[in-house]
This record gives C-alpha cells, structure tokens and sequence, in this order.
C-alpha cells in the first residue's frame, strides 16, 4: 500500500483528493493537515466523506509528513516548496497542485506570485505532470508540478496542432470560462451566490497567472515562442471549464483531416477523448470526471475552433494529481480514477 500525506486538505482542491484517494485500492490515507482544523474529523467538515475518512485534521509538521510514500500539497501559492527540500531529502514523493513548481524561471515565478522562489535549485528537477506529454519523466521523478485547471485544457487542445505545424503558433487564443470552485474555497464577495449567479464576466484580461504556464507548455511543444491571447471567464456555475481554441491554418489548402490528426494524438490517452465530427462537448459531461473531451471544427477559411472540456477539479486538479501517482508507482494509471461522470 501507499501511504499518502496531504498538506491542506480543507480546499476544494483537497476534498477532492480525499474523495478520490478515499476509495483508491492501493492507498492508506496517513495524515492529512490543516491549521485552521486542526483537532476537527475530517468527516465533521465534509460529511460527505462519513464512512470513508476516519481521521482528523491535524497540524503540518515535518515528521509525519516524512513517514509517508507521496505527499500531495493542495495548500495555497507557496506553501509547498517550503516543504520540499526537507520531504525530498528524507526519500517522499511530492506531487504539489499549486504552482510553486510549474515555471521553470525563478524570475517568472517571482514576477508573476510576488515573492522569491524559495528553493530555485528545484525547479530544474521539477516534472510538469501532463500525462500526455511528460509520462516517461513522471515515472522517474521525485517531485511533480501538477498542471493548472486552464493549462490543462489549452494544452491538450492546441497539442496535436503544434505537433503537427499546422497552425500559425504567432497568433493563439484561448477563450476560456471556468466554474467558482476554480477560486478555491476561501470566503471572497466575488464568489458568493449572489454575485456570480445569472452572471458572466472575463477576469484578468490584463495577464492571468496561468498564462506563462501555458506559454511554456506549448512552446515545449513547438520549440519556438508563441503568440497566446488567453482569456478567462468566470461562469455561474461550480465545476467545469470550457475552452474555446482558435488558431489558424498555415496551408489554408491543405486536405488534412484534422479529426484523423486529434484521433491519432489522443488514440492511446485514456483521460482524453476525441468526440465524433462536428460535436460540441459540454462541462456537465466531464463532472466528476478526469477527462478532458474535445471535439475539433474547421468551419471555413483557415480558421480552425477547438473545443475542450474538463472538470476543473478533477483532470484539471485532483483527479490528474492521482493519475500522476499511478505513473510514480508504476500502477495502472486509470487505477481509482475510471467512473463515469455524474448527471444531472
């Protein structure tokens, strides 16, 4: 069995883990902190997890986070590589679901969070977790930057395009709207009912925090830079994020089938699936799930739309988080993660 530690597991991001780690058949859920918590059931706050968790929060401390195989960090921005020397050195896993670890420039990272990175050294080792790019490394690594929500679901859109060259890589843009449980669980004016319900708004238009992170996964792919326009769009709904995809055809008279390229990409990804001809995926049909659905359109021109879905919480957090420890410790990598989304 593994045994897993999860440092912040009062999120969303956190309750999603345990959900899932819950009833995962080769995990032992070891310890699972929170300061603000600490001393409380886990099942007291979620009730949800009655009959699953029986554990109680308690306070992050070094020792017991060392006894574990794996340890998750679903804690906030900067949280995790204050941990990270220290667990790495004593031989644990860490497979961190902020940020701390996604860019690979310490100067980025300081520009766009604010605050010097605290252990740089690192982030050269780090593995970005896509599956669908970096399995190979994920099998070898100490240390896994688990993808953001809106990264996810751009990267693995725009990738069979890049891939390929079919695309103008100077003129990207990602119109992208996710659910409220994206903003995490903290109490802010702008997620409560009565502000983002019968209501839509772009955010960030400025610079979002996921752009560069996009940046540098598509330009791995290409090996050049790359021109993104990347919005994002609060919706008045929980889960979900939709992402609409443009870029335009280099040879607007090429014959290529551009279903047969996306088909073949993703022909051996099991949390990715490819929908027939002219489909339009929906977020509710991903809910609960760690898959991203993505249908790709040419509706004239050179023009091309590509439409993506995931469940922000799932493959775009918690769920691709699990799929990245299956890959560290050689398991199935569908293990604990194959159920259908839930409907309504």
């Amino acid at each position: 069995m593994i045994t897993v530690g999860i440092i912040g597991g009062t999120g969303y991001t956190g309750v999603e883990l345990l959900r899932l780690l819950a009833v995962h058949p080769e995990v032992r859920l070891q310890v699972i902190t929170s300061r603000a918590e600490a001393g409380r059931a886990v099942s007291e706050l979620f009730p949800s997890l009655r009959r699953y968790v029986d554990m109680v929060f308690v306070e992050p401390q070094a020792s017991s986070l060392q006894s574990c195989d794996v340890v998750f960090s679903a804690a906030p921005n900067g949280v995790a590589m204050s941990y990270a020397p220290e667990l790495l050195k004593a031989g644990v896993k860490l497979i961190d679901l902020a940020a701390d670890f996604r860019l690979t420039d310490a100067a980025l990272w300081k520009q766009w969070y604010g605050v010097p990175h605290a252990c740089p050294e690192l982030l050269d080792e780090a593995v970005y977790g896509l599956p669908e790019v970096n399995r190979e490394r994920i099998r070898k690594a100490r240390l896994v930057a688990n993808p953001g929500c809106y990264p996810t679901a751009v990267q693995l859109g725009f990738m069979p395009l890049l891939e390929q060259g079919l695309v103008d890589v100077n003129h990207l843009v990602a119109d992208a709207k996710s659910g409220v449980s994206g903003a995490g669980r903290e109490a802010k004016v702008p997620n409560l009912y009565a502000e983002a319900a019968d209501n839509l708004k772009a955010y960030a238009v400025p610079g979002h925090r996921h752009s560069p992170e996009i940046r540098q996964g598509l330009e791995r792919v290409c090996g050049q830079p790359v021109g993104l326009t990347f919005v994002p769009h609060l919706t008045p709904m929980i889960r979900g994020i939709h992402a609409t995809l443009y870029a335009r055809l280099l040879d607007p008279g090429t014959e290529v089938n551009l279903q047969t390229v996306y088909e073949r990409r993703y022909a051996d990804e099991p949390f990715v699936d490819v929908m027939p001809a002219g489909s339009h995926p929906e977020t509710r049909s991903v809910r609960g799930e760690n898959t991203c659905r993505i249908a790709v359109h040419r509706p004239g021109g050179d023009t091309i739309i590509v439409l993506a879905v995931i469940d922000n919480l799932v493959k775009g957090a918690a769920g691709q988080a699990v799929q990245n420890m299956n890959i560290l410790f050689g398991l199935s990598e569908t293990l604990g993660l194959e159920h259908p989304a839930v409907l309504p």
